[in-house]
């Protein structure tokens, strides 16, 4: 699953070596927080959100077939500020 939402990312940013996904596994759920440059956050959210909305549901098609509920944060690599997204 990391692997996977980094590729998206990666090709998404205009800085992708500054992209950094970390992975949270609990129970039955998975936290993924997302660190992207502050000029690239934008690009991760996308208008209205629609972007972030495209990789939550490929990220909940894949997390169902394993049974897991995951949550998709995005932060920005210098900022304590982030949007959450949940699946």
């Amino acid at each position: 699953m990391k692997e996977f939402i980094t590729y998206i990312v990666k090709n998404i940013v205009d800085h992708p070596d500054q992209v950094k996904v970390e992975a949270i596994q609990g129970h039955n759920t998975m936290i993924i927080e997302v660190k992207v440059a502050k000029n690239d956050t934008g690009k991760v959210i996308g208008r209205q959100g629609k972007t972030i909305q495209a990789i939550r549901a490929l990220v909940v098609a894949v997390a169902s077939r394993a049974g897991i509920r995951v949550t998709l944060e995005v932060l920005e690599a210098d900022a304590l500020s982030h949007a959450t997204t949940t699946a």
